[in-house]
């Protein structure tokens, strides 16, 4: 039984919350927006999809400028790009965009009635195409192009009751055959292909016998190593808002989706920051994904306008009145390092992002910084998988 997309154990859990962090609660939060860039919403002409991806070049440096967070980095902006809207010209200009500094591209995709064949294949050709054709993603150390997904209609793992938009039971398979360092697609809540493991950080397995193998899995930890088998899955915050009530009676449901309906706020903070996604026996550090469909017209506006501004402003206050609060702007690629870095037992934020962003190749980098740690080698051969 399920309330809204909320299976009824996961309604427990949110009711009988994690504790409240206060002031004297010492925190890092990396803050990630996965924006489910999606040019072609709504049919939209040549033209639009053009004038979509123009907006983000012309004014989201415009929109951040100044902004910094803790380490003096300005925000970072993930494009998870949808594979079957693929149009060089589109793909060249965010990319440009990226590699001034504001962002990444990975994986978005909306299929139906696939399989996991011709899933592969598709997979395969888009990631060799952003990296060969736009200078996007980027190799482990293994020579392999790595890459971050996002599932189309929230349907992962073929998770529809009615199996419309997938059609792969086995689709973690896939993605970790193909390349796939973590997937972002979580919370879906409202919909009902949420899962039942909410705010953790854990590793799906394939079943290829069953819809949503991605319901549950084991947790990322301080000290144990990833599954050779297990896709990492990093969800977002989800969590019941008392304070924005339906018919004054039922509390909302907050997701961490940024629209216009709902932009940033530094009371959506507090929310994001109670759910304490993180990786287990670190808590202290809080991995907040939040999400946005940031090509829609009424979306971009607050994204790029004085919403979002004041919410990036409202942290540097909170930053400076509080010593004990730290915040990070993060790709999506540099917060799955993170939670591996966690797992291998790293106490300093800073001192990764440091080598994340100054290498054309990040998973070496970090995998050198942790060596010269003297942390145990099989833990560290881990980090590669």
């Amino acid at each position: 039984m399920k309330i809204r997309g909320l299976p009824l154990t996961s309604l427990a859990k949110l009711i009988n919350s994690k504790r409240l962090l206060t002031d004297e609660s010492p925190r890092s939060v990396f803050i990630c927006i996965a924006d489910h860039y999606e040019p072609d919403w709504g049919k939209a002409t040549e033209w639009l999809r053009a004038k979509r991806v123009e907006r983000w070049l012309d004014e989201y440096p415009k929109s951040v400028d100044g902004i910094e967070d803790c380490r003096g980095r300005n925000p970072q902006h993930t494009f998870f790009y949808p594979l079957e809207e693929y149009r060089s010209n589109l793909l060249d200009k965010l990319a440009s965009l990226c590699h001034a500094g504001f962002g990444d591209v990975e994986v978005h995709l909306h299929h139906h009635n696939d399989n996991s064949n011709s899933l592969h294949d598709k997979l395969i050709w888009f990631k060799n195409t952003l990296y060969d054709n736009h200078n996007l993603l980027r190799k482990d150390q293994s020579g392999d192009i790595r890459y971050g997904f996002i599932h189309g209609n929230w349907a992962l793992c073929n998770s529809r009751a009615d199996g419309k938009w997938c059609g792969v039971n086995d689709e973690i398979n896939v993605l970790l055959k193909t390349g796939c360092y973590a997937d972002f697609t979580m919370p879906s809540a409202p919909d009902p292909t949420q899962t039942r493991s909410i705010n953790r950080i854990y590793y799906a397995f394939s079943d290829a016998s069953q819809p949503k193998s991605h319901d549950w899995g084991p947790a990322a930890r301080v000290g144990c190593n990833p599954p050779d088998n297990g896709l990492l899955m990093i969800p977002g915050p989800l969590s019941l808002d008392f304070k924005k009530r339906k018919w004054n009676l039922l509390p909302r449901i907050e997701n961490g989706d940024l629209h216009a309906d709902r932009p940033p706020s530094i009371e959506r903070l507090d929310l994001w920051e109670n759910a304490e996604v993180s990786v287990e026996g670190k808590s202290d550090w809080i991995f907040c994904k939040l999400h946005t469909h940031g090509a829609k017209e009424e979306n971009a506006a607050h994204l790029l306008g004085e919403s979002m501004r004041r919410f990036h402003e409202a942290l540097a206050i909170k930053a400076k009145q509080n010593s004990q609060f730290k915040y990070f702007y993060v790709t999506a690629y540099e917060m799955a390092e993170l939670v591996h870095a966690a797992e291998a037992g790293c106490t300093e934020p800073d001192e990764i992002l440091n080598q994340l962003e100054n290498k054309s190749n990040p998973g070496s980098t970090l995998l050198h910084n942790l060596k010269s740690k003297t942390i145990h080698a099989e833990r560290v051969n881990s980090l590669n998988r």
